[in-house]
């Protein structure tokens, strides 16, 4: 099976490495800017798609369609970020007859939302945090926080990566804050869609990873705690959770299959929940219908390979699906390089790399050469 990789990057490079692995050809697709990257000169074939601007290259859906036409590729991988949530992406793969690797349309749907993941959990019966509906204003999410009760999150529904957050502390702060992450929501994820969550001062964050065969099997395949954030970003992850009492973790497991079960989930996926550490109770958060960046921390120490999962599934073949249930052996965890200017109010910025020096004995996930 030939692949096309709609991504760039050390996503890009993991892929090109499981394909090769499986003997199978990998299409890379690179922006101008890209040209000397290291996913470019790894795979098997390589398109320029456009100038630097994502939106001129790895965010058109139909330059990708078109290079995938064109090299006779039979599967997209959408890896994470750009176009891997994007339903509208995946319909038009599958209507081009190209197979999308990852969950249905209808799933990143249901879930992509979070005020409609919320509505699913209940239906569940997964805990949640008091919460309201979609808000149409500032006068309503005041009335509607004063009954959750302050400190609140306000949250875009729409999106991730931290984008659209914002505690407030009381009225004055969600007036003062509301009509700027509704703007924020829209310019990012073309949705301004705004609703009030209960703020868990004390918590941690901790997320199970869901692999589904989309006709109903699924696996909850361990949990991760990515509490250590800066910005809402992640820092640190590692499975398994520490201090978390049995009874708890196979809580969350079972919780997180469940909501997977709901919609036959097809590929790799992950559940996030916030755990309080102050009452031990833990509440649904939203669900990530794509590979993440820490996947990696639950392939170490369960020795698994997600991204062949996925593939595989893409083709048709099961013969990866474990027999008996796994069971993870060891510990694990991801850190995360962060390169940020202090001169510009610490903005991301990698700056020019004049040397670097991987630690041996370690998983290195990277595109730097």
């Amino acid at each position: 099976m030939k692949v096309l990789i709609a991504n760039r990057g050390a996503i890009a490079c993991r892929i090109i490495r499981t394909l090769d692995r499986l003997g199978w050809e990998s299409v890379a697709v690179f922006s101008e800017a890209d040209v000397a990257s290291r996913h470019v000169e790894m795979a098997t074939e390589a398109i320029e798609i456009g100038p630097a601007s994502p939106k001129e290259s790895y965010l058109d859906a139909d330059k990708i369609l078109a290079v995938a036409k064109r090299t006779g590729a039979e599967a997209i991988h959408p890896g994470y970020g750009f176009l891997s949530e994007n339903a509208d992406f995946a319909r038009a793969c599958e209507a081009a007859g190209l197979r999308f690797i990852g969950p249905t349309p209808e799933q990143m749907e249901s879930f992509g939302l979070k005020h409609r993941a919320r509505e699913l959990a209940i239906e569940c019966g997964v805990p949640l945090l008091p919460g309201t509906g979609l808000l149409a204003d500032a006068d309503i999410a005041v009335a509607e926080a004063g009954k959750v009760g302050f400190p609140v999150m306000l949250k875009s529904t729409a999106g991730g990566g931290g984008i659209g957050m914002r505690v407030c502390n009381d009225a004055a702060e969600l007036r003062e804050h509301f009509d700027s992450v509704a703007r924020l929501s829209q310019a990012n994820f073309k949705n301004g869609g705004l609703y009030v969550e209960k703020f868990v001062r004390h918590a941690r964050h901790i997320e199970v990873q869901l692999f589904g065969d989309g006709d109903g099997r699924v696996l909850a395949l361990g949990e991760r705690d990515c509490s250590l954030q800066r910005r809402n970003q992640k820092v640190v992850e590692e499975t398994p959770a520490p201090s978390l009492a049995p009874e708890v973790r196979q809580q969350l497991l079972d919780f997180a299959r469940l909501l997977g079960e709901r919609v036959q989930y097809r590929s790799a996926g992950t559940v996030e929940f916030v755990y309080d550490a102050d009452s031990g109770r833990f509440y649904f958060l939203e669900v990530n219908t794509r590979l993440q960046v820490e996947h990696g921390v639950t392939e170490e120490v369960l020795g698994v390979d997600l991204v062949e999962w996925m593939v595989r599934l893409a083709a048709g073949d099961l013969g990866f699906w474990p027999e008996q249930p796994l069971q993870p052996k060891g510990h694990s965890i991801q850190v995360r390089v962060y390169a940020e200017d202090p001169l510009r109010n610490f903005q991301p910025s990698t700056g020019t790399l004049t040397e670097v020096r991987w630690p041996k004995g370690v998983r290195v996930e990277t595109w730097v050469v």
